[in-house]
């Protein structure tokens, strides 16, 4: 598997980080991340999902913290029903810090991209009313060049607008898994039989996309 170099993925890019959970992972503190998604959270048809593959890698890069992963994936979900269930199902734990994933099936199932950031601003400002974890935006899988991959584009682009506008970061999965496609990785080995869901070395990729953040 080729791996990417950060500073050449981050080249003239201005990294915008969670320092508030950083801090606490390097003072070996405790630390709880809650993720809320679709079905790329959830891990779907793998037996090691995203957030499995990042609770090794932040462990092995901060082997002191008592680390909780929270995962709250459901797949076919949108934006509108993680919405709905943010506080019950992650801001009940009173997480240090949250990863919201989403943008395929909104786009699939009809959402526009004004909508989708509507929504999807709606998490962030309640999520800030609610304390002050650290909010990592997190793009999904790219899907290849195509008419569908133009359409997504729009919503992963709302994500990157978000972020500059509330100085958030964002773990830009496609672009990861792209720069790999080019250095090499193929990318049949990245997804199943829809060309949609990753395989465990997909989600391992988008573990170290989100990891580069940390």
């Amino acid at each position: 598997m080729n791996r990417v170099d950060v500073d050449r993925m981050r080249e003239g890019e201005a990294l915008v980080r969670p320092e508030r959970t950083i801090g606490k992972l390097r003072r070996g503190e405790k630390v709880v991340i809650a993720a809320l998604g679709d079905s790329l959270t959830q891990g779907w048809m793998v037996r090691r999902g995203y957030v499995d593959f990042l609770r090794d890698f932040l462990t092995a890069r901060y082997p002191r913290v008592p680390l909780t992963m929270i995962r709250k994936g459901i797949p076919g979900d949108t934006a509108d029903n993680g919405l709905y269930r943010l506080r019950y199902d992650i801001l009940e734990y009173d997480p240090d810090c949250v990863f919201i994933q989403y943008a395929i099936n909104d786009a699939f199932l009809g959402y526009t991209s004004r909508q989708f950031g509507n929504t999807i601003r709606e998490m962030i400002e309640e999520i800030q009313a609610d304390g002050d974890a650290d909010i990592v935006l997190v793009t999904s899988s790219y899907i290849g060049d195509n008419a569908d991959a133009e359409l997504i584009g729009e919503f992963y682009d709302i994500l990157t607008a978000l972020g500059e506008e509330f100085r958030l970061p964002v773990a830009k999965v496609h672009e990861y898994w792209k720069r790999c496609i080019d250095a090499g990785t193929p990318y049949g080995t990245l997804v199943q039989y829809d060309l949609v869901h990753p395989t465990e070395a997909g989600y391992r990729l988008m573990a170290e996309a989100i990891l580069e953040l940390f």
